[in-house]
């Protein structure tokens, strides 16, 4: 870097261009793709588990909004940003959970990033599963507590952990669906630990509610979790129910105390009525048709089951999610591509998202699709494979 600077002491961010010529010969560089209306392409790439996007009273919900309201908040959610819409969806997401209270974020990002930083502050120790989402880890940072990695989904790596620990405070961090492979962890055995410790436990059901349980009530609920004075509970409005946002579930006194301490709550623009309203209707739609979080699961055992058939290396469907292992970074961002331009979009993950050598692809459930959409996407998925 010093080099650098000598050649051209005036170029500041000449670091940059070394970083990128290193990133293009690793294969992985990232590019936005622009989504345009393209009908012949099918969609296994999203997380519109329910297919309620374009759902019409989903649809409808957010045009009406959007024309009682506005096109945005207009302020943080303490000052002008709190509408009708806003409380009406805590008070459902918070009923559906089996939870006292709930509060709504403008992105599922900043749900974790304020739950974190509330629940941990210095001195208390955070007991992170090795796997977690990169919303949960820029919390550790922002809280200044201490971290300990604990190995992915064992509980008693855990109790290892924070039985070792010297911390009067503790919190253990799970996703409860994992979302490269779609994993899902043992949240009773976890919370078991947690009380034989004096630990809170704060589970990420970004990909779990709305697909795990019975009615879709999530990961938390479908193990005895709901309304637990030790649990708390983040959930993004983005995935199964189609629209914008996240919110932080859980004790009344704990959601109390996040609305006051946060900052990606109290220094952030509210959420937009027209999101809140569309995650309201979604949640309605849910709860009116409840056989939607089963045909999703089943639609993603079906592509696991018929692609470990045809010999790729594929993840156990538990929940929406179903990966399937590239040799390397650059053949799955190949394969990933090759799909797209035979009419599949698939999702690619590859370093940093994942780590060296774990690249792969994943193909994503909805309660919509067909079987002729699904038949597809088998055939593109093997057709292009690289192994």
């Amino acid at each position: 870097m010093a080099a650098e600077r000598k050649s051209d002491p005036h170029d500041v961010f000449a670091w940059i261009d070394d970083s990128t010529r290193r990133r293009d010969r690793a294969g992985l560089t990232r590019r936005i793709q622009v989504r345009g209306p393209r009908p012949n392409v099918i969609d296994f790439g999203g997380n519109d588990y329910l297919g309620l996007t374009r759902h019409p009273d989903v649809v409808r919900a957010v045009a009406d909004a959007s024309l009682t309201w506005g096109a945005g908040s207009t302020g943080s959610r303490l000052a002008t940003g709190t509408t009708e819409v806003h409380a009406e969806l805590e008070r459902e997401l918070a009923e559906f959970s089996g939870a006292e209270a709930a509060l709504v974020f403008s992105s599922g990002y900043l749900a974790n990033l304020g739950a974190v930083t509330v629940l941990a502050r210095p001195g208390t120790l955070i007991a992170s599963d090795a796997f977690n989402h990169a919303s949960l880890i820029d919390g550790y940072r922002l809280s200044g507590a201490d971290v300990a990695d604990v190995e992915h989904a064992d509980p008693q790596a855990l109790e290892r952990v924070l039985a070792a620990r010297e911390q009067q405070r503790a919190v253990a961090v799970t996703e409860s669906v994992f979302s490269v492979d779609g994993d899902l962890v043992d949240l009773g055995a976890v919370l078991d630990v947690c009380r034989r410790h004096g630990a809170g436990l704060l589970v990420d059901d970004a990909h779990g509610f709305g697909v795990i349980g019975a009615k879709g009530e999530g990961a938390v609920a479908a193990a005895g979790l709901a309304g637990h004075p030790d649990v708390v509970t983040t959930i993004t409005l983005s995935k199964s129910l189609g629209a914008q946002g996240g919110a932080v579930i859980g004790p009344r006194r704990v959601i109390d105390h996040v609305m006051n301490m946060a900052r990606s709550f109290l220094f952030d623009t509210g959420l937009a009525p027209a999101s809140a309203a569309g995650a309201l209707a979604a949640l309605r739609v849910l709860r009116a048709e409840p056989d939607r979080p089963a045909r999703t699961r089943a639609v993603a055992v079906a592509l696991a089951e018929r692609l470990a058939a045809a010999g790729l290396p594929v993840t156990e469907a538990q929940a929406a999610v179903v990966s399937v292992r590239g040799p390397s970074a650059a053949q799955t961002a190949q394969w990933a591509q090759d799909c797209l331009d035979d009419g599949l979009k698939v999702a690619c993950f590859r370093p940093p998202s994942v780590p060296d050598r774990f690249s792969r692809i994943r193909l994503t459930s909805r309660a919509d699709l067909t079987e002729a959409e699904i038949d597809r996407a088998i055939d593109v998925v093997v057709k292009h494979s690289p192994w």
